[in-house]
């Protein structure tokens, strides 16, 4: 797992490293910058946009937005820990076993 403080940085660990997914907070931690924001750059990098990304929020009109700029659908943080989570995040990070 590594974390990155915004769009430049997210998209030079892609470049730099073997990733296999892109979780991405609606609003940042770090300049409460948006995370829509940081998908589309990322899904608008020719080099890196097949990595499969999406969005963590509780609103559906947010992920909606993700969707539409070829994010997977995401779930909220409440969520994370649900067994539908890991059957979500299954096809992308293989089994737990």
């Amino acid at each position: 797992m590594l974390q990155a403080d915004g769009a430049a940085d997210a998209l030079s660990a892609l470049r730099n490293g073997q990733i296999d997914l892109v979780l991405v907070n609606r609003k940042l931690d770090m300049y409460y910058a948006d995370g829509i924001e940081v998908i589309r750059q990322i899904k608008d990098a020719a080099d890196v946009a097949h990595v499969p990304t999406m969005l963590i929020t509780n609103y559906d009109e947010h992920h909606e937005a993700a969707l539409k700029i070829g994010a997977l659908r995401g779930f909220g943080k409440l969520d994370l820990a649900k067994p539908e989570t890991v059957e979500k995040l299954q096809p992308i990070l293989g089994s737990a076993d």
